[in-house]
């Protein structure tokens, strides 16, 4: 039997999976057109994989680091180590990295509720934020918001290009009461371009020429390490990211981070904590291995989804549909959106994804309510780490435009798997002619 499988063909191999000599004919010229784009990837996977080891060496970090704490977790030296790290791969004064941040959405509000105080104003200069902090904003009335406590918000939206609207940023930031202005770097589930590290700078830029008070924030999901350069590089006073997405590298099981200046960090630890505690708490249990493990693959990790994001984008633009970004564009994040137009384009495309993946590829994915979003959604992802998308993953939410946004992919090959699925899916399904 051993035999017989060892002399399968590529072709064989993918038939296996359900797909057809069709669609890899119709990959293969794609495929053959992106070899130069994923060398500069890969160029800044390595570059990217250096700075990594280089922050590890300064830290000093051993083996002794990879030992967890329990109880009060005092004197937790691979949490502390851990840290460091982060600090000075993201140039910043310090960082928060901790198992006890639970999610993306937990980082930021812990950024944002730590550095408001009520009567102060929160300015989003990205437009509407994701759909899981309206509830943190109170944008969507939720118990235990900003709104609650006091704190106002406002918006200013991007510019029918995408690009930053400066003046109405500076006419906001008229208002004295502002004192924190936050960026989306990427598009969530938003049909805009996802915000360069440059473009990001300029806006911080403008900002602080006019206000140098005020607190730069910039959720930076999905973003790190596509580019040689973060936002905290370019005047963000915090950058906040899950450990699930990119910084984890698929091996981190839960956890967030903030980094940034000592006084935006040290409020979040006292916030995550308590009040005299800050820093000094808080236990890493068992996870520091994949803490640390995860962050050096991250790199190349991202490289691989970067690749996948490229190919879909590649992929569904050649059938007319509208992508964003479109294959030829500069990639500023690991997010691919696919607009439809239709629901039965979104469930195809992600009941595709998750029969291409390792873990529950016999599920069915189907769209249901979720906590923290005004539609249904529909979410695929077989992954290791429940919900983790830097893994392959895909989701939507059944609504106009009716688009997916795909993502993660630990390695090119599964990435591609899953793609070559999704356009199987659609042909089978008469939504697509190839």
């Amino acid at each position: 039997m051993s035999n017989e499988v060892n002399r399968k063909s590529f072709t064989e191999l993918y038939g296996d999976f359900g797909i057809s000599p069709e669609v890899l004919d119709f990959a293969a010229p794609i495929l053959a057109g992106l070899k130069e784009r994923f060398d500069r990837i890969d160029d800044t996977a390595e570059y990217n994989q250096l700075r990594v080891i280089r922050a590890m060496q300064e830290a000093h970090i051993g083996e002794a680091n990879l030992k967890g704490t329990t109880g009060y977790g005092y004197d937790d030296i691979g949490r502390d180590g851990l840290e460091k790290v982060y600090a000075s791969y993201f140039h910043t004064e310090d960082a928060l990295v901790r198992p006890q941040i639970t999610c993306g959405t937990h980082a930021l509000a812990l950024a944002l509720m730590s550095n408001l105080r009520p009567g102060d104003t929160l300015l989003s200069a990205a437009g509407k934020p994701y759909d899981t902090l309206e509830e943190v904003i109170g944008i969507r009335p939720s118990r235990g918001s900003l709104a609650e406590y006091g704190i106002s918000y406002r918006q200013v939206d991007l510019l029918s290009d995408s690009s930053f609207d400066l003046a109405g940023i500076a006419a906001a930031l008229e208002d004295p009461s502002i004192r924190l202005v936050t960026i989306q770097r990427s598009k969530g589930y938003q049909t805009r371009k996802t915000l360069s590290v440059t473009e990001i700078g300029r806006a911080i830029a403008a900002v602080k020429a006019q206000r140098p008070d005020v607190i730069c924030m910039v959720d930076n999901c999905y973003g790190e390490f596509t580019e040689r350069i973060e936002p905290s590089d370019v005047g963000a006073d915090m950058i906040v990211g899950s450990l699930i997405k990119n910084p984890g590298g698929g091996l981190a099981p839960i956890g967030g981070y903030i980094a940034g200046t000592a006084e935006c960090v040290e409020n979040a630890a006292v916030r995550l904590t308590s009040p005299g505690l800050g820093k000094e708490v808080g236990a890493s249990l068992e996870v520091l291995p994949s803490f640390y493990q995860g962050f050096f693959l991250a790199p190349v990790v991202t490289a691989a989804a970067l690749k996948g994001a490229i190919f879909a984008a590649s992929c569904y633009e050649k059938l007319g549909f509208d992508v964003l970004p479109d294959g030829s564009e500069e990639r500023h994040d690991i997010i691919q959106a696919v607009t439809f137009g239709h629901p039965e384009g979104v469930i195809a495309f992600c009941q595709g994804i998750q029969a291409a993946s390792p873990v529950d590829s016999f599920v069915t994915a189907q769209p249901s309510d979720m906590p923290g979003y005004d539609s249904q959604v529909i979410m695929a992802a077989g992954a290791f780490v429940s919900g983790s998308s830097i893994e392959l993953s895909a989701d939507g939410p059944i609504k106009p435009p009716y688009s997916v946004y795909f993502q993660g992919g630990m390695t090119w090959p599964h990435a591609k798997l899953g793609i070559l699925r999704t356009l199987q899916n659609m042909l089978d399904r008469h939504l697509i002619q190839l």
